[in-house]
């Protein structure tokens, strides 16, 4: 499926770049990096209002978002999508929990996949999905983490 055009725009975090795209239906992508994607380069009020919660997030001062999300995706990538919005802040399942949790067991292989093509980084959290010994899993392991420990830090207080 071709990605829908929009508007996109680089934002500063403490992690590095973001990347966040947007068109009339919502979010559509949010990467780390300095990423070309198709459409006008320039921040529209939904991409800075993403940008916006994400920066308050990684300060620690929100735990959610609630700006429109509109991602690209098969049925069971957008199935497993909407479990990950699901794990609560600070909490972590393994790709075999969240495959039980859609009803097929069998199937965290291709749950794994979904994880790794979520184009809506911490958004739909992705960092809460962790390997069976409870160490994040995938690309950008080191964000992942540092996301996870920031989540614990906030969900117990500190």
């Amino acid at each position: 499926m071709a990605p829908r055009i929009g508007t996109h725009y680089v934002y500063w975090t403490p992690h590095g770049p973001v990347t966040i795209a947007a068109d009339e239906r919502g979010v559509t992508r949010v990467v780390f990096g300095d990423v070309a994607l198709p459409g006008e380069r320039r921040p529209s009020a939904l991409t800075s209002r993403a940008a916006n919660q994400l920066l308050a997030y990684l300060a620690g001062k929100r735990r959610t978002f609630d700006v429109p999300l509109a991602p690209d995706g098969t049925p069971f990538q957008l199935a497993v999508w909407r479990e990950l919005e699901r794990i609560p802040f600070g909490e972590t399942l393994t790709t075999a929990d969240v495959a039980a949790l859609l009803g097929k067991p069998d199937s965290y292989r291709a749950v794994g996949s979904a994880v790794h093509k979520n184009p809506l980084a911490v958004l739909v959290p992705d960092h809460r999905i962790v390997g069976a010994g409870g160490t994040p899993i995938g690309a950008h392991a080191k964000l992942r983490g540092a996301l996870l420990s920031l989540e614990r830090e906030r969900a117990n207080g500190a």
